[in-house]
């Protein structure tokens, strides 16, 4: 019995061995990949740049421009973000980076309410007749300078 044992750990050994090979082939195939990509890029925006400046000084506002990146399905590893020019919208972006756009858009609306709502002054309720625990109380602690109470 320990024969059978003793056969299945070294399979099993040898099994664990190439994992961890190939996780490190991965890596650094993956490293090599970003790479190749952010000099595809460069090359990319070196070629724009230069047509750009071959073209004239006609201004940027004045024409659309050349060409504007496909929709993005997904967000790949390392993807990368365009740089804003006149005519590019959030449809450019991976639908994962679109969504973490409208969150930030929301709590940025959501701040300028709360801005606008704590500078009206405290509510109804911050005087002394409010109670703890009640509709008054929980509305003067949701002002941030309202009243004195917390």
């Amino acid at each position: 019995m320990a024969s059978v044992m003793g056969l299945l750990e070294a399979r099993e050994t040898a099994a664990q061995v190439r994992v961890e090979e190939l996780r490190e082939e991965a890596e650094r195939v993956l490293a090599e990949l970003a790479k190749a990509e952010a000099v595809l890029e460069r090359r990319a925006i070196a070629r724009l740049e230069l047509a750009e400046a071959l073209s004239g000084p006609e201004s940027e506002a004045d024409h659309p421009p050349e060409s504007v990146p496909a929709v993005a399905e997904a967000p790949v590893a390392g993807s990368v973000v365009p740089h804003w020019r006149v005519g590019l919208t959030m449809e450019v972006l991976a639908p994962d980076y679109q969504r973490l756009v409208g969150v930030l858009e929301a709590e940025a609306e959501a701040e300028a309410e709360a801005e606008a709502e704590a500078e009206a002054g405290p509510g109804p309720g911050c005087g002394r007749g409010s109670w703890p625990g009640g509709w008054a109380w929980s509305r003067c602690r949701r002002r941030p300078r309202g009243c004195g109470r917390r």
